[in-house]
């Protein structure tokens, strides 16, 4: 099983979502299941087929929760201290091409969130700054075509 990195309060957050699907929604979920069988003919029930739907997204949300926790190593980002870009670093970087300054934190696939600034270290920008220290260069193919940064700045 690979590995996937995360933070700790990544984790509990995934945790957390796994708890509530298991006690609230599934039970919730399992209930409307049977109030709408009580209604009679299932081939034309929209609440059934609704809830029977519902039920196999909780059932895939749960089997991708187990395993995304179960193959999580936790790292914490205040024990990755150094001067080269690392899971939960802060990177400041410039757009050579632009000018224009952005800050992203590298973190695993399930934190990232590239509008809150919380980059995946497996995208390829993540994975070009691993390792990289201020004043280095980079190169990343995006879909809008070649960019250029400078790492400015690691926190």
């Amino acid at each position: 099983m690979e590995r996937t990195p995360i933070t700790p309060e990544g984790l509990k957050n995934l945790q957390k979502e796994l708890v509530q699907l298991k006690t609230v929604e599934r039970p919730r979920n399992i209930q409307d299941i049977e109030e709408a069988r009580a209604h009679g003919d299932l081939s034309e029930n929209a609440e059934y087929h609704a809830a029977k739907e519902r039920q196999a997204f909780i059932a895939g949300r749960l089997a991708d929760l187990e395993y995304k926790i179960a193959s999580a190593e936790v790292i914490d980002p205040a024990s990755q201290r150094g001067d080269s870009a690392v899971f939960g670093a802060t990177v400041i970087l410039e757009n050579i091409d632009t000018g224009e300054e952005v800050s992203y934190q590298l973190l695993g696939p399930e934190e990232s969130n590239i509008q809150l600034g919380k980059l995946s270290v497996t995208s390829p920008l993540g994975k070009a700054l691993v390792g990289k220290k201020p004043g280095d260069e980079i190169k990343v193919e995006t879909p809008g075509g070649q960019r250029h940064f400078e790492v400015l700045e690691i926190r």
